[in-house]
């Protein structure tokens, strides 16, 4: 008997790497009532949108991606977020310093293309 483990597979990818992300996110929402808002600006939009579009990227995105909601949609803020993180915030830094944002990207863009798997809302059948 074969059996295929690759929707638990997507689950654990899902579940590990979106929950992991946001640790990251969630305590940069206090940065949001700070006045006047101190947050980098790495890609030139301004200090309280790079916080926001930061925030939906390791915050709102990663939820809908545990729980398995419009899972290639939100993938792509993660995608995002992590390819400014990896190669501007920290382009000129070692790999060492780097590898996490590289590694959360890696694992978005597999979701991105795999999708949620059955074990999710995106997967449910009625």
């Amino acid at each position: 008997m074969k059996q295929n483990f690759t929707d638990t597979a997507l689950l654990i990818l899902r579940v590990g790497f979106a929950g992991m992300m946001l640790t990251h996110g969630i305590p940069k929402i206090n940065k949001l009532f700070e006045s006047p808002i101190k947050f980098a600006d790495p890609i030139g939009v301004g200090e309280p949108l790079s916080l926001i579009l930061t925030l939906i990227g390791e915050v709102v995105a990663p939820i809908l991606i545990l729980v398995g909601f419009k899972t290639k949609l939100a993938a792509i803020p993660g995608i995002v977020t992590m390819f400014v993180a990896a190669f501007v915030v920290h382009g000129s830094d070692a790999i060492d310093v780097k590898e996490k944002a590289i590694l959360y990207l890696i694992a978005f863009i597999a979701i991105f293309f795999a999708g949620a798997g059955k074990y999710s809302i995106d997967g449910y059948k009625k």
